[in-house]
């Protein structure tokens, strides 16, 4: 009876403890939120897998409430903290609990203790972190692991040689970001928001997690799918492998196998994928994947993967003008420039389910293709696109700006680059790269953006050149809006409100014609706006049908782009974003302000006049 009583006690102080830490979380501020935030769980927050190209089984969730310190960046450690946090939304969001700035002059700390479970003993355990802007030091019961500097690229440590016996392990990690008082990519974080700016992002803003490998286990994986020849190409990494392992790769349309071969390096493996089934926006076939590291007969580790075959090129119509292919045949691609903020989680989605209703929605208003602005996502959100059958554009976010000169249209004079220091250029080559290998495997990514409208837009040209001999399997749009270089597969004129383009028989043989940017028609809805006046649009209208008038007949003018060589459109854009009210969306997406159907039907036209066009 005593040792009831005493069980009942333990689980008792155990329910009283976790309840008193969730109760000490709640939503910051004031300001409008989204559905979702009533669903998010303080206790588990964001639970699905991080990485769903490269599943494993066994893994743990580190999410949740951590205890957070913000200190002058002079002093040291803090002995004390300041509260909880809510892992992983950044400080200056509703949902992390806090909702306040850290600023340049700051140190964020957090500090957290996890165990692990029975089956990591024995085996490498790796600590992952999806993404921390910017600056960070990790530590691990009191000792540095690393360090990575990059707001927008995964990063992992191998914490094996510091983990402590079978109990609680200390993680502390350190965190500084200068936001636009650096030269570092930023996007439209700014310590003063307003306009087309938008509030800051520090810390931790993606899932932290760990896993559990063998000693010689697979990191990477690099697919390359060509459908001309009816194969894909892949290199498979290996830590620590050793002499005759065979990686074993099995292809399955579904549960189905249709495939499975064994290849002695793990380097430029070819697999033959015969009759491929295309992916496309009307049909988003994704191949499973599996693949296994095989050492004296027996698999020692595996991963699931995916894989689509598609292809984007560039090919000449009967007018001599370039156009953008998917699959050999011109598909006009038009979508929403999308920002990817959230009024309470800021850079971070409340959850998964709200992630991908931003992609859901945009198909129902009649878009293929999602123009990712200065902004790099989770993993999951490339995922629902590969799902959905969207096309993305990725640009690079953007940093240190200033101080070159924009060309706004092709072919005038008076554009230059900016002139970056040596620490500048370091650090925008190392997280585009970073960005870039991140991404490489994601078959909805079809456009590779490293500049938009001269904002700290250098070395064009190296930078061009450079991102396409990275990737030849992906179109590159060289400068969205301008400084503009012949240089890249794609010129792309940005202009508000109506559309323009270039004109076709100077610039159409050269480079494909694409519309970056137009629209930014406003419509501001009380009770859904970030502040209840002084909200901002391109152009402001009264109501949803004026607004879808004039929405309506700049879609006609693409229509008749399209006939004399427009590739591409991107319309500003998915949603509002704090006092920017361009969006066909409210920032808390409880209205959507003109119905899809009536978008998808005004969108219909573009389509059907690309059918049109005879491409040789």
């Amino acid at each position: 009876m005593k040792k009831l009583l005493s069980v009942i006690l333990v689980l008792l102080l155990f329910s009283v403890s976790g309840y008193s830490q969730v109760s000490s979380w709640k939503i910051a501020g004031e300001k409008i939120t989204t559905k979702w935030a009533a669903d998010v769980n303080p206790q588990n927050p964001l639970p699905e897998y991080p990485r769903p190209q490269m599943v494993r089984q066994e893994w743990l969730n580190l999410n949740g409430l951590w205890d957070y310190a913000i200190t002058p960046s002079n002093e040291a450690k803090p002995k004390t903290f300041q509260g909880k946090i809510l892992i992983p939304f950044a400080t200056e969001s509703a949902l992390s609990g806090v909702g306040r700035p850290v600023g340049p002059d700051n140190i964020l700390w957090y500090r957290t203790r996890f165990t692990l479970p029975k089956s990591y003993r024995n085996k490498h355990v790796l600590l992952h972190f999806g993404a921390v802007d910017w600056a960070s030091e990790i530590f691990i019961n009191g000792m540095k692991i690393g360090s990575h500097q990059g707001g927008y690229d995964p990063f992992y440590f191998d914490i094996t040689e510091l983990i402590e016996g079978n109990g609680q392990q200390l993680l502390e990690v350190r965190v500084s970001d200068p936001v636009d008082k650096g030269p570092q990519p930023r996007g439209k974080q700014v310590l003063k928001p307003g306009g087309i700016w938008y509030t800051s992002v520090t810390g931790i803003w993606q899932t932290v997690w760990l896993e559990a490998v063998p000693a010689s286990y697979i990191s990477s994986i690099k697919q390359i799918p060509d459908i001309d020849r009816q194969v894909l190409m892949a290199d498979v990494r290996v830590e620590n492998p050793a002499s005759g392992d065979i990686i074993r790769i099995s292809v399955w349309d579904g549960e189905k196998l249709i495939l499975e071969k064994d290849a002695a390096s793990s380097a430029g493996i070819i697999i033959p994928v015969n009759e491929p089934k295309l992916w496309s926006p009307e049909n988003p076939f994704l191949y499973n994947l599996r693949i296994a590291l095989v050492r004296k007969g027996k698999v020692t580790d595996e991963v699931r993967s995916y894989f689509a075959m598609r292809k984007i090129s560039l090919r000449a119509d009967e007018n001599g003008v370039l156009r953008m292919m998917l699959n050999n045949k011109y598909v006009f691609q038009y979508g929403p420039l999308d920002q990817g903020w959230w009024p309470d989680g800021l850079y971070t989605a409340p959850t998964d389910e709200a992630l991908l209703f931003d992609i859901v929605k945009t198909r129902e208003m009649g878009f293929n293709t999602i123009r990712k602005h200065v902004k790099v996502e989770p993993a999951r959100w490339y995922y629902h696109c590969d799902k959905t059958g969207m096309l993305v554009w990725q640009d690079m976010p953007s940093g240190d700006l200033g101080g070159g000169q924009w060309n706004t249209r092709p072919g005038m004079e008076g554009g230059s680059d900016k002139v970056r220091t040596e620490a500048s250029e370091r650090i925008y080559r190392t997280e585009w790269n970073a960005i870039i290998n991140y991404l490489y495997n994601y078959p909805c990514i079809v456009v590779w953006v490293p500049f938009n409208e001269a904002w700290g837009q250098f070395k064009s040209v190296e930078i061009t050149r450079w991102t396409m001999q990275k990737d030849p399997s992906r179109l590159v749009n060289c400068a969205s809006g301008g400084n503009f270089h012949e240089v890249g597969h794609i010129l792309d004129l940005h202009n508000y409100p109506g559309p323009v383009m270039a004109k076709p028989e100077v610039f159409g043989s050269k480079q494909a014609l694409v519309l970056g940017e137009f629209g930014g028609l406003g419509l501001p809805l009380e009770g859904h706006t970030w502040l209840d006046k002084n909200n901002w649009g391109y152009r402001t209208f009264q109501n949803a049908d004026t607004l879808f008038t004039t929405y309506s007949g700049y879609l006609d003018q693409i229509s008749r782009f399209i006939r004399r060589g427009l590739s591409a459109a991107i319309y500003t854009q998915t949603t509002d974003v704090e006092i920017e009210c361009n969006g066909l969306m409210t920032y808390d997406r409880k209205v959507i302000k003109i119905p899809e159907k009536q978008l998808a039907a005004a969108a219909r036209k573009m389509y059907d006049a690309a059918k049109k066009v005879v491409v040789k």
